[in-house]
């Protein structure tokens, strides 16, 4: 139906899209304005004299809080048509949103303009702002560019905050909207007064890297372009616009369209020439140097870049996991070993380390430390989420990604013929560690193979069996269930691995794995999304948003039936006070009763069936789930299962 409308409209032949607005706005005002109401309203005027009133109930208050019945007013052209024209031509092709009436303008311009016009910007409808911040956040790792999202102000923008965090923690980059009523003699009754706010950005400023209040069409293409180049430079981060309704709805002021921004291409920073080499030469002659990798790879690229260092040094790499920064089966990917190679390491070099005293916290205490970090470009300080300070020899303001090409192309000519033959010899041990290490995590993982409930191991092989012959991306973090996926899976595919939350806000997960799913269908890729139980139950409108948005998403529930980590912080603390733990569980599972997410997910249109209890029916169980994927539509398969 939307193709044929816009094939209709492209050819001359469908309706005139102002014409159709103008006479539905004079019908809506004609009706509105009928005598009998008229008339009925003079009556109850009459009939109880200002001093006798009593106060309203809640719902005439809430009558009375909208605003009053527009005059019959068409428009030619419209504001927030331009404001999408500006968010087009930046790239941006999705915009999710719960509605909301101070962007009601925007709204309408994306469904009946942008969704009906090339380039195409399609709206992806939710159920709550957080899952509109969190669907932007899962598609920017994907995809490597935002998408945008719309919020209501004040409440709308209150409820996508902690989402926005999550998003700042994870060096995302979110294009984010929030609507705006600057002319107070503009607000209708209590509720838009309730909903309006001098400086709504001042509620979230600490946690986005940019934000403006434009107040003209050519300010808001100013800003928008802004915005986007923030968002885009390294530390990437969300960014904020909150836009004035009136410069929604109204017409172009001069009666055309201000021009479209120019945007540059975006260079990413480099590390200085000189420290590069100083770098090169230091890891050149290391006899025992260690790479550590958080959120190195933001792009293919990334991977590709990082692996050709580590191969051109034959150093060990260890990952934190906030990206697919390194092959998951490549000889030199050494994570489990890290304590064991950072304790004798005589050099570290840290990419993009959010924590990297954490990684290296009482180990490699001898050995120089290298830091190169975006983030050095780019701080603020009240929401700490930088992590405690490492002292570091040489620390690099500049993005990592951009600048292991200068690095890696200097250890290669710095290293002389001798010291190769002592790189080869380096990483055939590191070779042999690999295969080690392998096999005790098979070995591992076969303990309480048929246990019940389904260790967090046996689901993730069985996962693996179904789809490892597919184009899978893995969009959840893995530290819930041990790392498995890394421990035991072959991924060499930037999109195959995309991190947490970045704040391990509840919540992010069901979002997140939306977005990721939009932009890895136009590849045909296979998304899927391992998500405890009570992450699910923060926002468990999402399956609706997955039915309706038509979403192809395999989202498995690791259902613990607890707040795992917490149950152990609580045992933790009532064994240091020797409280024993008979009652820690309290406050801590879900249980009496158990939640059936097959039941809630079928309720809200998504396949799922009963809860799987047995390991023996896993495979079964996710064969049938992808063969409702591959059809277009979203599954759940809900695991009861170990903590981790």
């Amino acid at each position: 139906m939307v193709q044929r409308d816009r094939d209709r409209s492209k050819s001359g032949v469908g309706p005139d899209r102002r014409r159709f607005l103008k006479g539905a706005a004079l019908g809506g005002a004609a009706l509105g304005a009928s005598p009998l109401s008229a008339k009925a309203q003079s009556s109850e005027d009459r009939a109880a004299p200002a001093q006798q009133r009593i106060p309203p109930t809640p719902d005439q208050a809430a009558e009375q809080g909208r605003p009053p019945q527009a005059a019959a007013q068409t428009v030619d052209t419209a504001g927030s048509d331009y404001m999408v024209d500006v968010m087009r031509h930046l790239g941006i092709e999705y915009v999710a949103a719960v509605p909301g009436n101070t962007f009601k303008g925007l709204h309408e311009s994306v469904i009946n303009y942008s969704m009906l016009s090339d380039p195409r910007m399609d709206l992806i409808t939710c159920m709550h702002e957080e899952q509109s911040v969190a669907i932007c956040h899962g598609y920017a790792k994907i995809a490597g560019k935002p998408m945008a999202c719309m919020m209501h102000s004040t409440v709308g923008l209150q409820h996508g905050s902690m989402a926005l965090y999550n998003a700042w923690a994870d060096r995302a980059p979110v294009f984010a909207i929030t609507g705006h009523q600057a002319d107070a003699a503009k607000r209708g009754g209590m509720v838009d007064w309730a909903h309006s706010v001098y400086d709504g950005p001042a509620l979230v400023r600490d946690f986005v890297k940019f934000d403006d209040t434009p107040a003209s069409l050519r300010a808001f293409a100013d800003a928008a372009a802004r915005a986007y180049k923030f968002s885009m430079t390294p530390p990437y981060g969300p960014v904020l616009l909150a836009v004035d309704q009136t410069l929604q709805e109204d017409p172009f002021p001069t009666g055309r369209a201000p021009p479209l921004p120019s945007l540059p291409r975006l260079v990413s920073p480099q590390g200085e020439e000189a420290a590069v080499e100083e770098i090169a030469r230091m890891l050149v002659e290391a006899e025992r140097p260690v790479i550590l990798a958080d959120r190195c790879a933001r792009t293919p690229e990334g991977l590709r870049r990082l692996t050709a260092l580590a191969e051109a040094l034959q150093a060990p790499v260890c990952d934190s996991y906030g990206r697919f920064n390194f092959p998951w089966r490549h000889p030199l990917a050494q994570t489990p070993r890290r304590r064991a190679l950072l304790g004798q390491a005589d050099l570290v070099l840290g990419l993009e380390m959010t924590d990297f005293y954490g990684a290296s916290q009482g180990m490699a205490r001898g050995a120089k430390r290298i830091s190169i970090a975006s983030t050095d470009l780019f701080m603020k300080s009240n929401y700490q989420d930088f992590d405690r300070f490492t002292p570091v020899d040489i620390a690099v303001a500049a993005d990592a990604e951009a600048t292991l090409p200068a690095l890696t192309e200097a250890v290669l000519r710095l290293t002389p013929a001798t010291r190769r033959s002592a790189f080869a010899d380096r990483g055939k041990a590191f070779a042999e560690a690999h295969a080690q290490t392998f096999a005790q995590s098979k070995a591992a993982a076969a303990n309480g193979w048929d246990a019940q409930p389904i260790s967090t191991a046996r689901l993730c092989m069985e996962l693996y069996g179904v789809i490892r012959d597919e184009d899978w991306s893995l969009v959840n973090g893995t530290i819930f269930q041990n790392y498995w996926p890394q421990q035991l899976w072959t991924a060499d595919k930037h999109y195959q691995y995309i991190g947490d939350a970045g704040a391990y806000g509840l919540g992010y997960l069901p979002g997140a794995s939306i977005g990721a799913a939009i932009a890895n269908k136009p590849h045909g890729r296979l998304t899927i999304a391992i998500g405890g139980d009570g992450d699910l139950m923060f926002s468990p409108g999402v399956l609706w948003a997955m039915a309706h948005n038509k979403i192809p998403l395999l989202y498995i529930v690791h259902n613990n039936r607890a707040y795992h980590q917490e149950t152990m912080w609580v045992q933790a603390m009532a064994n240091r006070r020797n409280r024993g733990i008979d009652r820690c569980h309290i406050g801590n599972t879900i249980e009496n009763p158990h939640i059936d997410f097959s039941k809630l997910a079928n309720s809200m249109g998504v396949y799922a069936e009963k809860a799987v209890t047995d390991p023996a029916d896993l495979a079964g169980a996710f064969r049938r789930a992808v063969a409702a994927v591959k059809r277009g539509e979203p599954a759940l398969v809900d695991v009861v299962s170990q903590g981790r």
